[in-house]
């Protein structure tokens, strides 16, 4: 492997650091909840064996370790002028994060952790002219708490008092886990950015099949899609199933089911638009009753805040005529709203240079999914590149991606150092250097 940039120095082993960042991929696979699956959820005890593995490897290749207030497990490399506490140096975050979802994949967020202190064995204790902090955030899927993006939320500051008020299964507020959580962690820091946070890179595989399409390693988000979350809710009447007519019932699972099958169809003449309904419960749930209450939830997602926004009122106007014909009650619940994001066109253009020096045609890509990225770019320029993954089959044990593209990614990843430093150059107006030694 070469790089365009003087990172690393030519006598580093980069593939022996990919097979490095694969194999602890897998060994993270073992940091369970359950049983033959992965799962590993907020503040869980397999969040925390994971973090024990995680902070070793950090400490190997030469970071100042700990874990915030959030949870979140920090790696900070320090500049050549300048320590973790030093509020001068300006510093690139690379992130991503280390939960997944029940029975998830290997690779979906792991392996952009993996990345980022693969990019710092690289340098093999060469420091630059900015620390570089790697963070694993401590929840983006928002498995436990119903609310994505807890880790990202805390850093950028923007974890709310209602947020914290939310309870997960077991009757546990998010406050309550959170101080407990620290009360185990004294030496905990505040989640906050850094003030000299000048950028933030995330390395993510793509949950999608464009780049294996394209047959393409790697990719450039430049936009993220909004994401519109509800409950939605039927309340029919149950009944005896043997002897209630089919014109006399009010059943709110048929009610449900054919508004599952409406949304669909309308989506599917919406391009670029997908709306899912992925958990639905139903009451009293045995065979021969008529259900009368039956909760779906509704995931919409689209680049255009007006069309999502649209889309929803439509869906929910379908709703409520499907309740009305048939004579039962609906209501909904907006749980969670989340704008669209354009990523930082300069740190955009940084990646697409980056790519190019691996030798990568670089592609501009809409991400469908959410990621950290986007919470954190409304707070610092933020860029990321995706890796291929075999049949972009995401949230899966069967997640997969190829040695060949962590290479292109890790290439690019070095590179990224090099045009980055040349930006801060550019862009940085003259500050006092209180830090140097």
């Amino acid at each position: 492997m070469t790089l365009v940039t003087g990172y690393p120095g030519p006598d580093v082993d980069l593939d022996r650091i990919v097979a490095a960042a694969l194999a602890r991929c897998e060994t993270l696979a073992e940091c369970s909840e359950c049983q033959g699956a992965i799962t590993r959820t907020f503040l869980s005890t397999a969040m925390e064996a994971c973090h024990v593995r995680v902070r070793e490897w950090m400490e190997s290749a030469g970071m100042t370790v700990s874990v915030d207030r959030a949870g979140n497990l920090r790696g900070y490399y320090a500049a050549h002028d300048g320590g973790p506490s030093c509020e001068s140096v300006p510093r690139l975050i690379i992130g991503s994060h280390l939960d997944s979802v029940p029975d998830g994949g290997r690779y979906d967020g792991i392996l952009g952790v993996m990345i980022g202190i693969a990019m710092v064995e690289a340098l093999e204790r060469r420091r630059l002219g900015f620390g570089v902090e790697v963070i694993g955030f401590s929840d983006e899927e928002g498995v436990r708490y119903g609310l994505p993006f807890i880790g990202s939320r805390s850093v950028s500051g923007t974890l709310l008092a209602p947020h914290l008020a939310r309870r997960d299964a077991e009757g546990v507020a998010m406050f309550a886990a959170l101080d407990h959580y620290a009360a185990l962690h004294p030496d905990v820091i505040d989640p906050r950015l850094h003030p000299a946070t000048r950028g933030y890179l995330e390395f993510h595989i793509e949950q999608g099949p464009v780049l294996e399409h394209a047959g393409l390693g790697l990719g450039v988000v430049e936009t993220i899609v909004g994401q519109s979350r509800a409950q939605v809710t039927f309340r029919g009447r149950s009944a005896h199933a043997g002897t209630t007519p089919m014109f006399l019932r009010h059943d709110a699972l048929a009610a449900a089911a054919e508004w599952i099958v409406a949304i669909e169809a309308a989506a599917s003449s919406m391009p670029g638009l997908v709306a899912t309904t992925g958990q639905i419960s139903c009451e009293p749930g045995a065979a021969n009753v008529i259900s009368g209450l039956v909760r779906c939830s509704l995931d919409v997602r689209h680049g255009s805040e007006e069309i999502r926004q649209s889309a929803v009122r439509e869906f929910l106007a379908m709703a409520r005529a499907i309740a009305e014909r048939r004579e039962i009650e609906v209501e909904h619940r907006i749980e969670y709203e989340q704008p669209a994001v354009q990523l930082d066109s300069a740190l955009i253009g940084l990646a697409d240079r980056a790519i190019s020096g691996a030798g990568i045609s670089p592609r501009h890509m809409t991400s469908g999914a959410g990621h950290d990225a986007m919470i954190i770019a409304a707070k610092v320029p933020a860029a990321m590149i995706f890796l291929r993954n075999s049949g972009g089959i995401s949230h899966h044990p069967d997640e997969a991606v190829a040695g060949e593209d962590v290479g292109s990614a890790l290439r690019a990843g070095m590179n990224f150092l090099g045009v980055f430093q040349s930006y801060l150059d550019q862009s940085m107006e003259s500050e006092p250097d209180s830090c140097a030694t």
